[in-house]
């Protein structure tokens, strides 16, 4: 299969003039690449830019490298921040905001499958890297990740001064004042035991069922708020509902349950249970225990208010939890009830006199947030916030006690003191930063629409879209569906890079038609099939250009007599093969970028054109290749300068000077890169795509020279995707086996196929509307997050641009 724009397709069979183009070819010509290069001509001069060099995209970033361009964009050399270690950012004083899209659960798998739909994604990014699977704590490193010596909070760090009275404040006597991760208040299995938590081994829990999670945690690990309602038995208190959420507040579990004995009283006041609720219901203990146990992962951590009598009724043990009642402790032990820290710290009405009794799944989303507040506040912030409408305690400020101001080196802080707002606006989340700065919305349209309103006040805005990740997870087996789309994908680049050549004379090795392709590019994997009559070979190359220079220069080919073909699979995967092609040669990615390979000696003889070879023309005799002429015996050799060459071997490598050399006529180069000491491929990039349409207009005459050249297409990130997948059997074994295995078009039904296209189109669109919103100079970054899964990463993609003016 062919491009379907033959216009755009250089050493094709179609004559080109010599001369330089006509005015109508050179704007047929220019159609592959206008998006890509309006907005570089556009760009005012001196304006700010980020730029990667191409072998380094072709390395996958972190959070932390990311952080190193956020926090040169925001604060430059002149505040004493360096440069980022994996890219430049141009004119950095021109930077006037910066905005951060985080997109939930999409993975590059996702965004090139559905590559021609994300319109605004793909067009309006030059730079496009991958990014490898983190946590769902990125959008809290943004704003808490330190700067590192920045000139104007260049003393350390002192101890957080605090008045002499909190020292014996029972929160500061537990926990200290620094800030920590929640693993610093989980309770230990001592502090359980005191607390008359279920644990594992002590009796009277011999019949209690243990949830499983016996790992350790990190400060990385999911929260899952937890609360109950009983009934009174004759047995005693039991469970009659059950409430679990997750760290976003999203309701996992609320469930009516059956008690095991008699009901003496609902205690309807409180649990709002009435007889008419528990009388159709059939759950059991038993069925909710199973459902809690699949429902949280090994490292969950359970947050609760007086937890110890949820799972009590629960009849469940699990050794990693926060208990609310105890982070805001009292003296002498006793506590608060969660109606109070709500109303104090969340400012939040819960257990209202109006409502018949308590609502689990509100009780249990509060003291979540109880929690999450006290691990991003910090406890001397937290006492020194609430400290009398909670506790009661008034601070006579003594002549002697001047608190000492405490530099702080976070980046939402250092923004904060240089007056530049900042805010999150997204789901529910445990981001750390103050809460008058976050804005929790229920749906990415809410979010959007709130932002539009206030970008132009924002400097630092990071907007989390969480709707589609909702989606694929109410939709699938999340990491299944991952897993499965990212072979399909990788497959479908396979089938994009392959091609299907032939018939070969009967003596005909892989080494030789490896050796033959190879002038076109990077040859991945040769397979030959022998049909019991004549010799096919499929030749899969490393780069979508291999691929298409081999369709152009080597069919027809004459190998000993045998006319080859060389054709493009036919088969469902390719039934778009044109459409994708066209937009990958107009990516702004790729806008000023052309693809350059060396032919061998005797496929140029082949086909009777002359080859410069250390500065020299070859005769361009026939020497064993001619197309659509027979030749009798085996592969001739040719001499070139006194050296023979056998059939394969190459004229010189390319190399960067003579690439300069033979392309700087065109226009001016930026830069050229080859992939190795002997390198038989290299990408040239022009200062502007004027001077790539040039090349590619006298595409002939630099064929004539040995030098097949094509629009760069092949993403320049792309092999830091291919080779990230982790503990896997060797490539080609899992390549086999999905190919085996997967069918043309990904396996999932239509109607959720449909409903994954309609969703990615419209956060496409949200995405785009984004970024018109922007004003001039800002950095703008969106940031699919990919995903982890055990035993397998997916990464994700992080797209830079500063928006200038178009």
């Amino acid at each position: 299969m062919e491009c379907s724009s033959s216009s755009n397709v250089p050493g094709g069979k179609k004559k080109r003039q010599n001369e330089a183009p006509s005015a109508e070819e050179d704007v047929k010509r220019r159609k592959t690449e206008e998006e890509g290069d309006e907005d570089l001509q556009r760009r005012p001069c001196g304006s700010a830019k980020v730029s990667v060099p191409l072998d380094r995209l072709q390395q996958p970033i972190t959070a932390a490298q990311l952080m190193e361009l956020l926090h040169f964009a925001a604060l430059g050399k002149s505040r004493g921040v360096k440069q980022p270690s994996w890219c430049r950012l141009h004119h950095q004083r021109k930077v006037s905001r910066i905005n951060v899209a985080i997109v939930d659960g999409v993975t590059q798998s996702l965004f090139y499958n559905h590559y021609l739909s994300m319109e605004h994604l793909r067009s309006s990014y030059t730079t496009r890297i991958t990014f490898t699977p983190s946590s769902d704590d990125v959008a809290s490193d943004i704003f808490s990740l330190e700067v590192p010596k920045v000139d104007f909070l260049s003393l350390a760090a002192p101890e957080e001064a605090f008045h002499e009275a909190l020292k014996d404040h029972p929160v500061i006597t537990t926990y200290g004042t620094q800030r920590r991760g929640l693993t610093a208040y989980l309770l230990s299995q001592q502090q359980m035991i005191k607390n008359h938590y279920p644990v594992k081994g002590l009796p009277g829990f011999e019949d209690f069922l243990c949830t499983g999670s016996d790992v350790s945690v990190t400060d990385d690990s999911p929260l899952y708020g937890l609360d109950c309602e009983m009934c009174q038995t004759t047995k005693g208190n039991e469970l009659a509902r059950v409430s679990l959420v997750d760290g976003d507040g999203n309701c996992l579990l609320d469930e009516l349950v059956k008690p095991q004995n008699h009901v003496i009283n609902y205690l309807t006041r409180f649990s709002g249970i009435t007889a008419a609720m528990l009388r159709p219901v059939t759950t059991t203990l038993r069925d909710v225990q199973a459902k809690i146990r699949t429902l949280l992962p090994e490292d969950a951590v359970l947050v609760g208010h007086s937890l110890n009598n949820d799972l009590k009724a629960l009849k469940l043990i699990h050794p990693h939890v926060i208990d609310t009642a105890l982070l805001y402790r009292k003296e002498h032990g006793q506590k608060f009830k969660l109606k109070v820290l709500a109303e104090a710290v969340l400012k939040r009405q819960i257990q209202t006199e109006d409502q018949r009794g308590h609502n689990p799944t509100e009780d249990a989303v509060a003291a979540l947030d109880l929690a999450r507040y006290f691990i991003g506040t910090g406890p001397l912030q937290v006492v020194e916030l609430h400290l009398e409408e909670l506790w009661g305690w008034s601070l006579e400020e003594s002549p002697s006690y001047t608190p000492e101001p405490t530099p702080s080196y976070r980046f939402a802080d250092i923004l904060q003191s240089l007056s530049r707002p900042v805010a999150f606006l997204g789901k529910r989340a445990n981001v750390d930063l103050d809460l008058s700065h976050q804005r929790w919305y229920g749906s990415d349209k809410e979010m959007l629409s709130s932002f539009r309103n206030q970008t132009g006040h924002l400097f630092l805005s990071v907007l989390r879209f969480s709707s589609l990740s909702d989606h694929l997870k109410r939709s699938y087996v999340h990491r299944h569906h991952q897993q499965q789309l990212y072979h399909n994908v990788s497959a479908v680049f396979r089938d994009m890079c392959t091609v299907f050549s032939g018939p070969f004379p009967a003596n005909f090795s892989k080494r030789e038609v490896r050796r033959l392709f190879g002038c076109c590019g990077p040859v991945r994997k040769v397979q030959m099939w022998n049909t019991g009559v004549r010799i096919h070979a499929k030749v899969e190359f490393q780069m979508l250009e291999g691929a298409m220079l081999a369709s152009e220069v080597l069919n027809g080919l004459s190998v000993s007599g045998q006319t080859i073909k060389v054709q493009r699979p036919v088969k469902e995967s390719m039934l778009d093969l044109d459409l994708n092609l066209d937009a990958l040669m107009s990516d702004r990615v790729n806008a000023n970028q052309l693809y350059v390979s060396r032919l061998t000696q005797d496929v140029a003889e082949g086909r009777n054109v002359s080859v410069t070879v250390n500065g020299r023309l070859s005769d361009g005799k026939p020497s064993g290749f001619h197309p659509g002429r027979q030749t009798n015996g085996p592969l001739q050799t040719a001499k070139v300068n006194g050296t023979q060459l056998h059939p394969g071997t190459t004229a010189p490598d390319l190399s960067e000077e003579s690439l300069r050399e033979a392309f700087s006529p065109f226009g001016s180069i930026k830069s050229v890169t080859l992939p190795g000491i002997h390198a038989r491929h290299a990408r040239i990039e022009f200062e502007s795509s004027d001077g790539k349409r040039a090349a590619l207009g006298s595409s002939e005459d630099l064929l004539k020279n040995g030098y097949p050249t094509w629009p760069s297409m092949t993403p320049p990130h792309l092999h830091s995707w291919v080779g990230m997948a982790t503990s896997r059997k060797t490539q080609d074994e899992e390549e086999d086996a999905a190919d085996e295995q997967r069918p043309d078009s990904f396996n999932c039904s239509g109607i959720q196929r449909n409903q994954e296209v309609s969703l990615l189109n419209k956060l496409d669109r949200r995405l785009s509307r984004v970024f018109s919103s922007l004003p001039d100079g800002t950095l703008s970054v969106v940031l699919l997050l990919g995903h982890n899964s055990r035993g397998f990463d997916h990464p994700g993609l992080c797209l830079l641009e500063v928006k200038n003016g178009f």
